[in-house]
């Protein structure tokens, strides 16, 4: 099989496309026209978690359902860092120190999530099991020392005044409150510790992982908390006397956010109950319920979807979750309906609490689990007096169980990670055609949730035509056709201003040049020119940020990130650099929607190279070739998540090149690359080699002439 791949050496000078169609008889945009980026919509004030109103419409068909559900799974497991998921190691449980308390038991617990690093927790059973019995897995959420909580003499009598609890023992201890009924009624339970709470002090909780290295490594801390769950049901599923059939989960708070969290991607829960946490308002306040491109598009009413048909019911309160049966509950009976399911959701706020999860709302799981894990009627949901267990009793390490010495630290765990992650990718070589399909799925999923789905239809097209121009001759006998045009996608108000120019000798191809400043940079009008005269229409565009958006500034060099976590931020709203790839991506089906385009051929200098690259790697059969200028650019180069170019998951699907061989086997020259880490390049070269796809890279740029000998040839 031959290898196409060269290497060339060639003089730097790159000039940029706006203003080779300046030069060739296209004058600045109108006045007029200069406002038209003013009004994209992502220039209004970004998404946060802290607003009031979230919005999501849940699709009116199940066909739409499905393939929206298919993609909400993907988003959830990409931006946790979870995919592919890493492997599990032989979990090897350590129970110790049961306490009998009469009708129930506790037991200390501890394991391995990942080598060296601790899940811990209390496990709770009846004292007399006949046969399998039902397992409830219960997060507990930030309340303060989570599985110890203590409310304080004080509060426990406001509570038991507010009729918000019965007796001192749930009033002061409802965390333990809540365990010691389900297993009274028949289930094991196991309370296991955030990270940074109780026994689980490894590492700090909101410690370690909001640098810019751990985003581009898609390492966070929701996505170690929700592999914790998913460990955690591990270890419950095992136990002899768990009924894996027969699964629960619970918790409120911070514990409902990891709730309805594995219940949306792991199979094996079969009832639900996310307490004080769903809702359209506020949508988790801590780095361990927020991460990258996990809500883009969303809210947590659709991420609780995620568990339909399966019955699920959630609480209230005077909180952020005080409109729930108003705004999240019709959209979750929608989605049951759309199953014929719709009686098995049901949702109750109670106004009279503060944020809590009480003797009433845990009356309300109780019945609710009593019914769905098919517990025996005799099961009494009417809680009694306990005796709570002190710190003490229910800690998991003492001097006969010490914390094993192989205990990972944040950087430690990273590391391990880092390593896995590199493991696991390197598994994708080298290429065979199975391995490829493989690449495909795993780089090219995580692609899609990072950057964009791909070239949209015309039919989510919005797309004016601004102005007109043909007068003048260009080289003495051919007419120039200029167009000034915006284009948005609909359902999200982008305002994308561009042009195109072509003469009469147009022969049906586009070349689609973008820069990083924008169409209006004026060098040269000679490559504007060969390549009308060769039958190119060539178009242009102000991608996000450029030209238009900047009003004649450059490009920022820095974007504004919430300060603490970038989570916070593009957990929200797509990074810049996402932006300007699927804005390049909006301009291709726009330019495919024009009567008499055949092919288009992309460009990408001045900064852009990068983006250009990463959107022909999302183009599929609409892009017949590309050239760009990386201009040494790495993803492993970026150490400020303010980085216009930041990525998170970049460096975990290979860098520049591991995300750009999703372009083969398309024809791709890649110049600019003397200084781009080698790291980087491999996978690019080594996936076109195996697809015996067209690829040239150069170490240095290439000049206007070079650019548009490639893109003719």
């Amino acid at each position: 099989m031959q290898n196409r791949l060269t290497a060339t050496i060639g003089p730097i000078v790159c000039a940029t496309i706006a203003g080779l169609l300046a030069g060739a008889a296209i004058a600045a945009a109108p006045e007029k026209d200069k406002a038209s980026a003013s009004k994209d919509a992502r220039l209004g004030k970004a998404r946060n978690l802290r607003d009031a109103y979230h919005p999501w419409v849940p699709p009116k068909s199940m066909e739409k359902w499905r393939a929206e559900s298919k993609a909400l799974r993907e988003r959830i497991l990409v931006s946790n860092g979870l995919w592919p998921m890493p492997p599990k190691e032989k979990l090897k449980p350590v129970i110790h120190g049961k306490i009998d308390r009469g009708d129930y038991t506790i037991e200390r617990v501890f394991f391995a999530s990942y080598p060296g690093h601790y899940v811990t927790g209390s496990l709770y059973r009846p004292k007399e099991v006949d046969g399998k019995i039902p397992g409830v897995l219960s997060p507990h959420g930030h309340w303060r020392d989570g599985r110890f909580y203590d409310a304080g003499e004080n509060t426990a009598k406001d509570q038991i005044k507010q009729g918000g609890e019965k007796f001192p023992s749930g009033a002061r201890y409802p965390l333990q409150a809540r365990m010691v009924q389900l297993a009274r009624m028949g289930c094991v339970v196991f309370h296991y510790d955030m990270v940074g709470y109780a026994d689980s002090k490894q590492i700090g909780h909101r410690d370690g992982f909001t640098d810019a290295e751990a985003g581009l490594r898609m390492q966070n801390f929701m996505g170690l908390q929700t592999f914790n769950s998913i460990r955690a049901l591990d270890f419950l599923t095992s136990l002899p006397d768990v009924d894996p059939k027969r699964i629960g989960v619970t918790g409120a708070s911070g514990g409902g956010t990891q709730t309805f969290m594995i219940c949306a991607i792991d199979p094996r829960p079969t009832v639900a109950f996310p307490a004080v946490m769903v809702s359209t308002g506020m949508q988790g306040g801590c780095i361990c319920e927020n991460c990258s491109y996990l809500r883009i598009g969303n809210n947590n009413i659709a991420l609780a979807a995620l568990f339909a048909p399966k019955p699920m019911k959630l609480s209230g309160a005077d909180d952020w979750t005080i409109e729930i049966e108003t705004k999240g509950l019709p959209e979750l009976k929608h989605i049951y309906s759309l199953y014929g399911k719709s009686s098995l959701v049901e949702a109750k706020a109670y106004p009279k609490f503060k944020h809590n999860y009480n003797h009433v709302s845990r009356k309300m799981m109780l019945d609710w689990f009593k019914q769905h894990l098919k517990l025996p009627t005799d099961a009494n949901t009417e809680e009694s007096d306990f005796q709570p267990s002190s710190i003490a009793e229910m800690s998991v390490f003492d001097d006969e169980h010490p914390l094993p010495k192989d205990a990972k630290s944040a950087d430690d765990l990273r590391q391990y990670m880092t390593e896995v992650s590199d493991q696991q990718y390197a598994a994708l070589f080298p290429m065979t055609g199975k391995k490829i399909d493989e690449y495909r799925r795993i780089v090219g999923t995580a692609a899609r949730v990072m950057l964009d789905t791909g070239v949209p239809p015309v039919d989510e097209l919005k797309i004016t035509d601004l102005s007109f121009g043909g007068a003048g001759r260009i080289d003495g006998s051919t007419t120039s056709i200029t167009v000034r045009s915006i284009v948005g996608r609909k359902s999200s108000g982008e305002r994308i201003a561009f042009v195109t120019s072509r003469s009469e000798k147009w022969n049906g191809n586009v070349v689609l040049w973008i820069d990083g400043e924008g169409k209006s940079v004026q060098p040269t009008s000679e490559a504007v020119l060969k390549l009308r005269s060769k039958g190119f229409m060539v178009a242009s565009a102000d991608v996000y940020l450029t030209g238009e958006f900047v009003d004649g500034k450059k490009s920022p060099e820095s974007v504004p990130v919430e300060k603490g976590y970038h989570g916070y931020t593009f957990g929200y709203n797509r990074p810049v650099l996402s932006n300007r790839v699927r804005d390049i991506l909006t301009v291709i089906g726009a330019l495919k929607s024009r009567k008499g385009v055949k092919q288009v051929r992309l460009a990408g200098t001045g900064g852009a190279g990068v983006w250009v690259l990463l959107a022909s790697a999302l183009a599929g059969n609409a892009v017949e070739r590309t050239v760009v200028d990386l201009g040494g650019f790495g993803f492993g180069k970026i150490d400020k998540t303010s980085d216009p170019n930041f990525l998170p998951g970049a460096l975990k699907y290979g860098g520049i090149g591991g995300l750009a061989a999703l372009a083969a086997p398309s024809r791709l020259t890649v110049a600019g690359t003397a200084e781009t880490p080698e790291r980087e390049l491999n996978p690019l070269m080594r996936i076109y080699s195996a697809v015996d796809g067209d690829l040239t890279l150069t170490e240095k740029s290439l000049t206007a002439e070079e650019v548009v000998k490639r893109l003719t040839r």
